[in-house]
């Protein structure tokens, strides 16, 4: 039953919105005047959490993917009781405000996932649904269920426009992610015009026929039609639901409400005195808060740590009960690995056969899985291709699956408890799902796909980055090697788009061992992705008992093979396969009484982590004669080479031909690389 508490509280998030964005100039009031109702029913009467304890694991998880309403969630943070003052609301979207333009995790407590571009945090929301599926599967036994939220999320109208929506959709409904709710605000009105002018489709029909239980509330301020809509979507548990809420954008501002000149600026002075006189606001004041309000603020804040103490009182019971996972569970939520966790990984001989470094990789992931039972992930439809299946671990799939007879599903369950997803043709929407995997905690995940489609993962790897989610990405088919698919399948630009991407570690093995090492760095790298981009074709197993040891990679880059003098006259740098292409030319230089020394740099942002000491030690500044070699563009390898060097790279598209005849027209070859290195000694010479 709505009261007058629950009128105030929802015009106190309005109006501390309106002020926000009016103080900062900068907003969009429109989302948070029509939403503010939905918003405030989930989280005054549904949604469980502890406010002084933001990071309490079986909290439901709230997401905003219409991010530019940021103005709504912070007010409902600072009203809920979490450690975001009125001080913080009044410096919205300023420098060093813990109330950012868009919600960004890690700088404001209660932000679960940083949204900004429309439909990363729908895909968000069905990462941490399915995350909570994994972790209650592999951890409610003895009865106890320490595994027990809900994932809700409040999406607008053009987060459903993006194409990434119905792939995450459609997955979503597939895998039968009943509590995942989605509260869509639904006013017709984008940033630029009525929708009808660009987006006529029947949303409901369209979940529907993802699998979704669709529910419409025909009036958006209706609280008890918002709270029974809410209900029946918590008691459907073999589906997802969508909840269409019809509200009016900006509403209660005469001369805004419904149109699109709500949704990007602020309301101006006479427009915000003349909206808080519609809600009956005391106009002078700003950043008004009722007594009331504030002492609603106290009652949720004693219920949070009431709600968490019931939880841990679950757990004591469940500890007591279940020894033997209790201790893996701890582990787990700590983001820890096994102490024994990579005794497994294979060491590759010089007498192995060559093997493509995706293929080493497929082997290496194998034996981490076998002891880290919570690394899961998939490729977007291509494990054959990047060797990335988790060998009898079965398929992540919903209650009553029945796949025994479909042609390549992996052998072991299907059910929420298994490690391999199968995310089918959806890079898009698989980047995104697999930021809500890491976001939530508990959860190692892995997506795979070929690198020149990574181009559909670019927004989610980007966010992974600035969000310091500990994702790994598996890209296959690194080059032009990849031969007859032609220049549509070749990545060209891909390695320098990707170093140019801040807190996002690229590595680029050059064989078996250096790959071995690459999922070392994967595994125990903290505050952000890991990229392993890997070759096609087969490669040589370095002899490390004539070169350095593959644990160089480490570092980014390591000196693999020593000139014959202790000052190089040259020095040669390159990555992955092209690695192999240095070391026969290198041996010919030497043949030829010319000092060569070859550095592996399998990671540029590793190698700039290195002390300064180190970097020198590996490219020391009197050498100058330097020659990098990478099947991809040159941008940014000058800063490596200098002024006196050369970069042997490949500034154009490929072509469809054979890996090898592809790599030899194009000049990565032994011969080339001599001939290049001759003429930068002749150079130097003149």
């Amino acid at each position: 039953m709505k009261t007058d508490l629950d009128n105030l509280c929802i015009n106190t998030l309005r109006m501390l919105a309106v002020d926000m964005i009016e103080k900062a100039g900068s907003g969009h009031p429109g989302l948070p005047l029509g939403a503010a109702p939905m918003a405030h029913v989930l989280w005054s009467r549904y949604l469980r959490f502890n406010p002084k304890n933001p990071d309490w694991c079986d909290r439901d998880r709230f997401v905003l993917s219409a991010g530019h309403g940021s103005a709504l969630l912070y007010a409902l943070l600072h009203l809920n009781g979490y450690d975001l003052s009125l001080e913080d609301l009044k410096r919205f979207r300023q420098w060093g405000s813990a109330a950012p333009g868009h919600p960004e995790r890690g700088v404001t407590p209660g932000v679960e996932v940083t949204t900004g571009p429309l439909g990363q945090g729908f895909a968000n929301g069905v990462g941490l649904a399915m995350a909570e599926r994994f972790l209650a599967a592999r951890f409610n036994r003895c009865n106890q269920s320490v595994v027990d939220h809900w994932t809700y999320v409040l999406c607008s109208d053009g987060d459903l426009m993006e194409g990434l929506s119905y792939e995450s959709a459609s997955l979503a409904g597939h895998l039968k992610l009943g509590r995942l709710i989605c509260l869509y605000d639904d006013n017709q009105i984008s940033l630029a015009a009525g929708t009808r002018l660009t987006f006529s489709e029947d949303v409901l029909r369209r979940f529907e026929a993802c699998g979704w239980q669709v529910l419409q509330v025909s009036d958006g301020n209706d609280l008890e039609e918002i709270d029974r809509a809410i209900q029946v979507a918590r008691a459907e548990m073999q589906r997802p639901s969508l909840i269409m809420v019809r509200t009016q954008i900006g509403y209660g501002s005469p001369g805004r409400q419904g149109t699109p000149d709500a949704h990007g600026a602020p309301l101006g002075t006479e427009e915000t005195a003349a909206t808080k006189d519609f809600f009956g606001w005391p106009r002078e004041e700003a950043f008004h808060i009722p007594e009331e309000a504030l002492a609603y603020r106290d009652e949720k804040i004693a219920a949070g740590a009431a709600l968490e103490h019931q939880w841990n009182e679950r757990m004591m019971a469940w500890n007591e009960a279940c020894p033997e996972v209790r201790e893996d569970w701890g582990r787990v939520m700590r983001g820890e690995l096994p102490h024994d966790w990579d005794a497994d990984i294979p060491v590759y001989g010089a007498d192995a056969k060559p093997v493509a470094t995706r293929s080493a990789g497929g082997e290496v992931m194998n034996a981490i899985a076998r002891k880290v039972k919570n690394l899961i992930g998939g490729s977007a439809d291509l494990d054959p291709s990047t060797k990335t299946v988790l060998k009898k671990e079965g398929s992540f799939q919903g209650p009553g699956a029945d796949f025994d007879s479909i042609p390549g599903k992996e052998a072991g369950p299907c059910d929420y408890g298994a490690s391999n997803i199968a995310f089918g043709v959806r890079e898009h929407a698989m980047g995104a799902i697999l930021n809500g995997l890491a976001a939530h905690g508990g959860i190692r995940p892995f997506g795979a796909t070929f690198f020149v489609f990574s181009d559909y993962m670019r927004p989610a790897i980007r966010l992974a980055a600035l969000s310091e989610l500990e994702v790994s990405y598996v890209l296959t088919h690194d080059s032009v090697a990849v031969g007859e698919d032609g220049p549509t399948h070749q990545p060209v630009e891909h390695l320098a788009g990707f170093r140019a991407m801040p807190n996002l570690v690229v590595l680029r093995p050059a064989d078996a061992n250096e790959t071995a090492e690459a999922w070392r760095v994967a595994m125990t790298h903290r505050g952000g992705p890991v990229m392993l981009v890997m070759s096609r074709q087969n490669l040589p197993v370095i002899d490390r008992q004539r070169f350095a040891p593959a644990r160089g990679l480490r570092h980014g880059a390591y000196i693999l093979a020593e000139a014959s003098s202790k000052i190089p006259r040259l020095i040669l740098i390159a990555t992955g396969a092209e690695v192999h292409a240095a070391l026969e030319a290198l041996e010919r230089l030497e043949k030829q009484g010319i000092p060569t020394r070859l550095v592996s740099m399998p990671s540029w942002e590793l190698f700039e982590a290195r002390p300064e000491d180190y970097r020198e030690q590996v490219l020391p500044s009197a050498v100058n004669v330097r020659l990098a070699i990478e099947a991809g563009s040159g941008q940014g390898w000058h800063r490596y080479v200098g002024a006196r060097g050369d970069v042997l790279c490949l500034n154009r598209f490929g072509a469809s031909a054979p890996g090898e005849e592809l790599l030899q027209r194009f000049g990565f070859s032994a011969d080339e690389i001599e001939r290049r290195a001759l003429a930068l000694l002749d150079a130097g010479q003149r």
